[in-house]
């Protein structure tokens, strides 16, 4: 039988209980230092549940700090993280094998995770009195990092859980404290020769990602999936990015026309066509850049078929 759970465990580790907290007005930190339009931190929580799950008892929920208090404790062993209004809450466990550390990558086989045994990772998650006594299920980790004292303060991660049984009705759900966006996704139309007419998208529990650059232009790569993609993106010549703006492209820039030549897993385009919107650009304070995100469309050798893309690099 599934158990009744109220706020069940301390962490070791915690400083005096959670250690740190988004509230219904708590302001989130955003980079020091934006070209237009900074980028935002993301702290929220969903799920979805199937119906039978004992936990969501088949039903979806949301929550942003506008709605909710979503706080979080622990450390990169086992951290918790916690939703709660004056009528709900969730608790959110994830767990390293024993004397490990979390960091981007996806944990399968999870069992409950303060009784998880061996090389196993750890999962739980309960809410409204409800809980699991059996947890199989998996959780990929896209961010996490922690403060000086090992505490975490960022986290950006997704589960799925089954209760009691592995093949028990499934809960998933997301989760996202003080999170930076980080992904890059494509769609290559068919007869596009750069994506081959696949899709595919890339995050940190699977995938890599590198930046340089500044406003004047900016090399890109993501590497996982097996696959590699590299882009070289710049600005019209004489010009520097401003975030909200939509340029003409070609693989080599010129007056009034940006540049954009993305290659992938050993493809590129001799000439290219297409068109690139800066949606945000963030640097540091030596001019170098911290946080871009995009949208692209390219086409190849003057062809009408297009691989089309979105970067979030921690924007």
């Amino acid at each position: 039988m599934p158990r009744s759970t109220g706020w069940r465990r301390v962490l070791t580790g915690v400083l005096a209980g959670l250690t740190a907290t988004v509230g219904l007005t708590t302001a989130l930190a955003a980079p020091s230092r934006a070209a237009t339009t900074a980028p935002v931190a993301v702290t929220k929580y969903s799920h979805t549940s199937k119906p039978g799950d004992y936990i969501g008892q088949g039903t979806t929920a949301s929550f942003t700090p506008r709605t909710a208090t979503i706080s979080t404790g622990g450390s990169a062993e086992y951290v918790r993280f916690r939703v709660s209004t004056d009528s709900t809450w969730w608790d959110v466990e994830l767990a390293a094998p024993q004397g490990e550390k979390l960091r981007p990558g996806v944990y399968r086989n999870a069992e409950r995770a303060a009784f998880r045994t061996g090389r196993s990772p750890g999962l739980d998650v309960s809410g409204d009195g409800r809980g699991c006594n059996t947890v199989y299920g998996q959780f990929s980790v896209n961010q996490i990092e922690t403060d000086t004292d090992g505490t975490v303060t960022l986290l950006d991660a997704t589960y799925t859980q089954h209760c009691e049984s592995a093949t028990a009705p499934a809960l998933t759900g997301v989760v996202k404290y003080r999170a930076y966006p980080l992904s890059y996704a494509y769609a290559s139309d068919a007869g596009d020769w750069i994506g081959n007419g696949l899709s595919q998208t890339h995050t940190g529990s699977t995938s890599t990602f590198s930046i340089s650059g500044s406003a004047d232009g900016i090399r890109y790569g993501v590497s996982g999936k097996r696959e590699d993609w590299s882009a070289s993106i710049a600005p019209p010549q004489g010009e520097q990015f401003k975030a909200g703006t939509t340029y003409a492209t070609q693989r080599f820039r010129g007056p009034g026309v940006g540049g954009l030549d993305m290659g992938g897993n050993g493809r590129g385009c001799n000439g290219s066509t297409g068109e690139l919107t800066v949606t945000k650009l963030a640097l540091n304070g030596d001019g170098t850049v911290k946080a871009f995100a995009a949208t692209f469309v390219q086409h190849c050798e003057g062809g009408t078929p297009a691989l089309h893309g979105t970067i979030h690099y921690y924007a």
